[in-house]
Formats: structure tokens, sequence, C-alpha cells
């Protein structure tokens, strides 16, 4: 994947862990809360990997 794909794919699944979180706290689902912290976590790291692919070519 190039490094636009890894940006995008990190702020959709950044955005979709935030939503997971907050749903998680109103529902007292503490379960849910963490999948949520975990894949913002996941997005972060496709972000970074974006960044990185960015820095040194696709080509990594």
């Amino acid at each position: 994947m190039g490094e636009l794909t890894d940006k995008i794919k990190g702020n959709v699944n950044e955005a979709i862990g935030k939503v997971k979180e907050a749903i998680g706290e109103h529902k007292n689902d503490s379960d849910l809360q963490a999948e949520g912290k975990a894949q913002q976590a996941e997005g972060k790291g496709e972000q970074f990997k974006g960044k990185v692919k960015g820095a040194l070519g696709d080509d990594i």
C-alpha cells in the first residue's frame, strides 16, 4: 500500500475507534471501550507507517 492509503486507513480506524470508545463509555461496556482504544492505536500505527513511507519512499 502507498503512503496515502496507509494514512487514510489510519484516520478511518482512529475515527471508528473513537466512536466505539464513546459508545462503550455511554453503555458502560468496558470491552467496547477497550476495543475502541485498541483500534485507535492501530490507526495511529497505520498513520505512522504512511509517514515513514512518505519519508523513505513506498518501496519499503
